[in-house]
């Protein structure tokens, strides 16, 4: 769910007309076609008499949101598929219209798919730049009913007919933040929007979220984490004793002297696996059964810290701090420090590793910055009502030292969004106002919740190991958890589902029948709305 997170890369959009666009994808590759942007315009405020809202002078506005779309597969009285972009930009989403889950769906319904750019994000920016003033209008409740306005609006140049909700079937597909965003666009717009699917929906939020490492606990291989854990623990016994000597040899044997404080080097050192906020690497939420899309650098990193042929040179530094565990080795320690000196820290390309763009957090005129980014409107968002703050576990085994806790993120809320005159966030997220939407109770009609039981985030989400046993599913309510699976893994294709590794095929099957019984009772639906 973190912006960091989302790894694919971004891919540039051509400028071509719609009709030269159709012409030229006879010729281009499904996972190369490039999609024109177009632009719609979008109220600043859905809510003109919300005192939240109406209180700023800026409330009456508009901005210009923007939107790709694709009709490759359609045909009159086909479905439209919204891609929800979530947190990131438009076109870093096109490889779902190329060969994922909407190009997927498209083709067994003769839809047309469209991704829309959430506000915030992209080029879809409300103002000039994010003051804290300025970011008063991004909210759940704001962003969700931008995709039943726009359903409702929606011109697609070079298509013939009205395809706006609820005349035309509107289904909704987003993974991540995005799927959550999904899930309470049906349940609150379900009188415009005919139906979703939310794949690994965080639906159910928390101010701190340790289980984030659970499932690397439990799913990745076994002698590296133990070794982790081991040394974790070790490197904490220095912290409670408030050795500083020991401290900063620890911290010199993986190259980070530099990180004077030590919420930042433990973050630092967990990069790998994965931390609070904003990791360089490409961790276990990052792999993914499509190799385009996924990385295996969390188990090459894995190999590192449990490599039991290491040369000399690097298990002899399981030794360096014996001395302050009487004499018992740091096993897999030497493997640990040379994996982040020799592939972590150049991913910091300045070299600077105090540096806030890197592992430094405490620089706070840097998190003052109002300039629009996806990363502040992201850590706007976690501040206000999301939270899920990364944290180390209160008991039990733990990847990333037990010295990070909430307050670490919550210091930079506070650095980053001073009082403005009309807005002011709070002292700690307003989960409430996420979690009373339903939680893991969250239901409506064709809503569909899809997740992976390896995911990092599955614990907020409809399969959370903390949610109500789940025993039915139905065509209204669907639900699927996919076993072996991470995070929206669904939402990659290769053009061929039959060619799938089996738990995504059935996967995709299952979506595309739960759609298409969907499909067969829109004309009732619609008659009700008419």
């Amino acid at each position: 769910m973190k912006l960091r997170w989302l790894s694919i890369g971004l891919l540039a959009a051509l400028s071509r007309d719609a009709d030269a666009m159709q012409v030229g994808r006879r010729d281009t590759p499904r996972d190369q076609l490039q999609y024109d942007a177009h632009y719609f315009t979008q109220k600043v405020n859905h809510f003109p008499n919300d005192p939240q809202f109406t209180k700023s002078p800026l409330s009456n506005g508009t901005f210009t949101q923007r939107y790709y779309f694709d009709t490759t597969y359609y045909k009159p009285g086909g479905p439209v598929y919204l891609y929800i972009s979530g947190e990131t930009s438009g076109p870093s989403r096109f490889s779902n219209l190329q060969t994922g889950i909407i190009q997927i769906l498209m083709q067994a319904t003769n839809g047309l798919g469209v991704i829309l750019e959430n506000r915030y994000y992209g080029e879809s920016y409300p103002f000039n730049t994010s003051t804290v003033d300025e970011l008063l209008f991004l909210t759940t409740n704001q962003t969700i009913a931008d995709n039943a306005y726009f359903a409702q609006h929606a011109v697609f140049p070079g298509v013939d007919g009205d395809l706006t909700a609820p005349g035309t079937p509107w289904i909704l597909y987003g993974g991540s933040l995005a799927g959550a965003q999904t899930a309470l666009s049906i349940k609150v717009h379900g009188d415009v929007l005919y139906g979703g699917i939310a794949s690994s929906a965080p639906i159910k939020v928390s101010v701190g979220y340790s289980e984030w490492y659970n499932p690397i606990q439990k799913y990745a291989p076994q002698d590296c984490v133990t070794r982790i854990n081991n040394i974790v623990d070790k490197f904490d016994s220095l912290i409670a004793k408030n050795n500083t000597k020991a401290i900063n040899e620890f911290k010199a044997l993986f190259g980070f002297e530099s990180l004077t404080d030590n919420r930042d080097f433990a973050t630092a050192i967990a990069d790998p696996i994965g931390n609070p906020g904003f990791y360089l690497s490409s961790t276990w939420q990052e792999l993914n059964w499509n190799s385009t899309y996924g990385s295996r650098d969390f188990f090459y990193f894995c190999g590192n810290v449990s490599d039991i042929d290491a040369p000399e040179e690097i298990t002899k530094v399981d030794y360096a701090m014996a001395n302050y565990t009487d004499g018992e080795p740091w096993i897999g320690l030497g493997g640990y420090a040379n994996y982040v000196k020799t592939y972590t820290r150049p991913l910091c390309a300045s070299g600077d590793y105090n540096a806030n763009g890197c592992w430094g957090t405490q620089n706070a005129s840097a998190w003052a910055d109002i300039e629009n980014t996806s990363t502040r409107s992201y850590l706007y968002t976690s501040c206000v009502e999301q939270g899920a703050y990364i944290d180390a576990p209160k008991e039990g085994p733990a990847l990333l030292s037990r010295v990070v806790d909430t307050t670490y993120e919550q210091q930079w809320c506070t650095w980053a969004f001073p009082p403005g005159k009309y807005n002011s966030i709070p002292s700690t997220p307003d989960i409430d106002a996420y979690n009373n939407f339903g939680a893991f109770n969250l239901t409506a009609d064709r809503l569909a919740f899809i997740d992976g039981d390896q995911d990092v985030w599955l614990d907020l989400c409809y399969h959370s190991n903390s949610a109500p046993a789940r025993t039915t599913s139905s065509d209204l309510h669907p639900e699927l958890l996919i076993t072996g699976a991470g995070h929206h893994w669904d939402s990659a294709g290769i053009l061929d589902v039959e060619a799938e590794p089996q738990f995504i095929r059935e996967a995709h099957l299952w979506e595309i029948k739960t759609v298409k019984k969907w499909l067969q009772s829109f004309g009732e639906w619609k008659k009700s709305k008419y």
